[in-house]
């Protein structure tokens, strides 16, 4: 509706007062604007998830093809914190401000999502972990600790991979890694069907109702679907509802399959830095530790208990807690865990082992 067009319009230089039923008008539009924008600004705040502490600075880097969102603050050894998909950076919040207290803390959004550019191509985790390269190397950082979830754990992996004298730590978080055994068993899961889901029919589906395909991942891999409560389902949808969101998170999951046959040729060169594999227990749980036995030399394992697959929506203090000790080279588990926190926190020499799954 218009309500301009009901407002009488005057010659100008005219004199004449309004007339009252022109003051009424003027009136009931300001009553409109300002309603509305409460109301916007209502919204707004309902839709906020955790904030990055104030010492956080955001830019954009240019990274070959994209333009990459990236958030960072602090000071000391760098920890680079890598999203996946149902979120973006911003999940990341909370684990952030508590290592900005002793590190430099980088946290971009990944290419296609969130508030970075959408490029036609360059998902493959491989170019992924050429811009996060770039992204470090852009902030004047040799070395960094690497975190993943997700997405952002496949990511993460092929940054180690890649850059295995670059990345002091590697902390993967309930995700499996392409190409890694038993990579061939994860993938016949009824569960992962997104996967291959993608294309210009899929998008025409999702179009407008990115809201109820998210609600869909947020409700199945948690063991508690309130814990992603009503204002992070809000941010994000809105988010993955800007133009290209959806058509770039799709070629996220499409690209996995050259990630696989991608990964297949690093599995013999295991990765020597200390990993740190947590799953969800009631998601990947120790099958995450088992995989990454696959790929690394030095893992440790934790198994978060009372949650899915979002670990820092589920249970972020467990999950900051235990990236925080393995940060600091605590062997022991940290009391203020319990047992009702974490299952199992092995020390990080000797491993506790399990039966490598091929």
């Amino acid at each position: 509706m218009n309500v301009m067009r009901h407002i009488p319009q005057y010659p100008a230089g005219h004199k004449a007062a309004p007339t009252p039923l022109a003051l009424e008008r003027i009136r009931m539009l300001r009553f409109l604007t300002g309603a509305l924008g409460a109301l916007a600004l209502s919204s707004a705040a309902a839709a906020q998830v955790h904030p990055f502490p104030q010492s956080f600075q955001a830019q954009e880097i240019q990274v070959n093809d994209a333009k990459l969102y990236v958030r960072v603050g602090g000071q000391g050894p760098a920890v680079l914190l890598i999203h996946g998909f149902g979120d973006t950076g911003d999940m990341w919040a909370p684990l952030a401000t508590e290592l900005v207290r002793d590190h430099r803390v980088v946290v971009p959004d990944l290419r296609g999502m969130g508030l970075s550019s959408h490029p036609a191509a360059g998902y493959e985790k491989h170019f992924q972990a050429e811009d996060m390269r770039t992204v470090l190397t852009t902030l004047g950082i040799d070395k960094a600790v690497v975190v993943g979830h997700d997405i952002g754990t496949m990511v993460a992996y092929a940054y180690a991979a890649h850059y295995p004298d670059r990345t002091e730590k590697l902390v993967v978080m309930d995700a499996p890694v392409p190409g890694i055994p038993p990579w061939n068993d994860i993938v016949r899961s009824p569960m992962l069907w997104h996967f291959d889901f993608g294309g210009p029919d899929a998008e025409r589906l999702v179009a407008g109702r990115e809201r109820i395909y998210l609600d869909r991942f947020w409700n199945e891999f948690a063991q508690d679907p309130s814990k992603i409560d009503e204002a992070t389902r809000e941010h994000y949808a809105k988010l993955y509802a800007l133009p290209g969101a959806m058509h770039s998170a799709f070629a996220q999951f499409l690209a996995i399959r050259q990630d696989a046959e991608d990964n297949k040729s690093a599995t013999g060169r295991k990765l020597t830095m200390p990993v740190l594999a947590m799953g969800g227990a009631k998601s990947f749980g120790a099958n995450q530790a088992a995989l990454m036995r696959n790929a690394a030399t030095d893992v440790t394992e934790i198994v978060v208990a009372n949650s899915g697959h979002w670990l820092m929506e589920e249970q972020p203090a467990a999950t900051i807690n235990a990236v925080r000790s393995f940060l600091d080279r605590k062997p022991q588990v940290n009391p203020e865990f319990g047992p009702s926190t974490l299952e199992k926190m092995p020390a990080a020499s000797p491993q506790k082992r399990v039966p490598e799954m091929r």
